[in-house]
């Protein structure tokens, strides 16, 4: 295990125990020496420095990955919105401070040109493109105008629209910028004629010939889109998402499979769907949290089996998602050749298997809610095992390997060199969750995604109380 050195040791405790808020922002960064014993706190408070420190001071937008130089991700400045919320409940930042980040990025979001041209639009029909140039917002090289990532920009814009209900100046332009990038987003253009969603549209060539349907990451998506006031999509759509669902038994557990976490994870960081259930899940008996619980033990048991015998994989190192990866490369091991990969959707479940040996802490992290009593005890078990190789300055780096030791550098493992936004992003917001349900708790008045809800069959629990 690497240990910090006994003076970085004794910074970080005083550090701690005198308020982790003393951090100021862009000051000089947070120690990468890490305290000898984990703590969910302390992982919450590097996870949402990762967005308070590394927005762009101009545009407010969140860089995909660091400390590589990279665009921005619109799902991350998403994630980073509702961060900012984390940070003022925590008391890592003042309310004022949270309040004026945020309405700088919506302004610029809201200000930011939208056309159909290939080039100096940020976005296109209230819809944004996946990744942006970080300094001046608009669309990276030629890259799709994302439906899922506009989703998540959206759900992170909507939970700002909860939160900052003061009288302030400030706060009333922040829900009306709210309100007007969310209406203006046409869903149904999105449609391109189907009964659900494109998954994106390129100016050059027109809708992506893949479209969402079935069990993943986009149901907050597709419930947000029936949900909107101005360009919704029809009821109807929720049926052709749930027709091509993959119910069946995995690991030990039987329910809707998908294989990476993160497709368990991300419409969950903003819809609580405990004690909630549309047709399909009254007719199985459970809600989707509970489907998510038993995605989170499947694949844990997949990783204690091990089938494809990987080093370090067990009760307490588990977790397939998307992430980083080494980097393409074979390399044979007892005998057989594994093929590594660099960034790719990793996930176990019954007609989807892509795992190379590499461990994403985000994949734990992410789930935290669903199944406490696992993922932390997976948190605490990376952290002892890898020290300062894998949890530096933001928490976690992305991913690690230790069955690939080809190159300089790797003789113990491969271990990231980045953060990745968009998996920090799940960290941060389900130990949030699973604390005080700050997130969950603030979408439950939202009515955009309560008249989705109610659009899409679901009844029930806390649906049932609202009016």
């Amino acid at each position: 295990m690497h240990r910090p050195g006994f003076m970085a040791m004794i910074l970080m405790v005083f550090l701690f125990f005198t308020g982790i808020p003393g951090y100021s922002q862009k000051q000089v960064g947070l120690p990468k020496a890490i305290p000898l014993k984990f703590s969910l706190q302390e992982l919450e408070y590097r996870t949402f420095s990762y967005f308070w420190d590394l927005a762009d001071t101009t545009t407010g937008l969140i860089p995909d990955r660091y400390p590589t130089p990279s665009f921005s991700s619109i799902a991350a400045t998403g994630f980073g919105l509702s961060a900012y919320l984390v940070g003022v409940d925590e008391k890592y930042i003042t309310r004022k401070d949270a309040a004026a980040r945020v309405l700088k990025t919506l302004r610029f979001l809201y200000h930011l040109p939208q056309g159909p041209d290939k080039t100096g639009v940020g976005g296109y029909k209230g819809l944004f493109y996946h990744f942006l140039d970080m300094h001046t917002g608009l669309r990276f090289k030629d890259v799709e105008l994302s439906t899922i990532d506009t989703g998540l920009l959206m759900a992170g814009i909507l939970s700002c629209l909860q939160y900052f209900n003061g009288d302030a100046e400030e706060e009333a332009e922040i829900r009306d910028l709210a309100e007007k990038l969310f209406r203006r987003v046409d869903w149904k253009w999105a449609l391109n004629g189907k009964d659900i969603l494109s998954m994106g549209w390129h100016p050059e060539s027109g809708f992506i010939n893949s479209y969402w349907y079935g069990y993943n990451e986009a149901m907050v998506l597709i419930i947000m889109a029936m949900g909107s006031p101005t360009h919704p999509i029809p009821a109807t759509c929720w049926k052709a998402w749930t027709s091509k669902y993959n119910w069946t038994s995995w690991f030990g557990f039987s329910y809707v499979n998908f294989g990476p976490l993160f497709g368990h994870q991300y419409s969950h960081i903003y819809i609580d769907f405990k004690g909630i259930r549309d047709d399909y899940m009254q007719a199985k008996g459970i809600d989707y949290f509970e489907n998510s619980r038993r995605a989170t033990y499947s694949q844990q048991a997949y990783c204690r089996a091990n089938p494809g015998q990987f080093t370090g994989y067990g009760r307490y190192i588990w977790g397939l998602t998307a992430c980083d990866g080494p980097g393409y490369a074979k390399m044979t091991r007892k005998g057989k050749e594994v093929v590594f990969e660099g960034y790719s959707a990793r996930g176990t479940a019954a007609g989807y298997h892509d795992d190379d040996g590499t461990i994403a802490p985000t994949a734990a992290g992410g789930s935290l809610p669903f199944a406490p009593e696992i993922c932390i005890p997976a948190l605490e078990a990376m952290y002892n095992n890898y020290g300062n190789a894998l949890y530096q300055e933001y928490g976690f780096k992305d991913a690690f390997n230790i069955s690939f030791i080809q190159g300089k550098g790797n003789e113990k493992g491969w271990f990231d060199v980045d953060y990745l936004g968009i998996d920090q992003g799940p960290i941060v917001l389900m130990i949030a969750n699973n604390k005080s349900a700050l997130i969950w708790d603030l979408m439950k008045h939202n009515n955009f995604i309560i008249q989705g809800l109610k659009k899409a069959g679901f009844s029930g629990g806390w649906l049932g109380r609202k009016t």
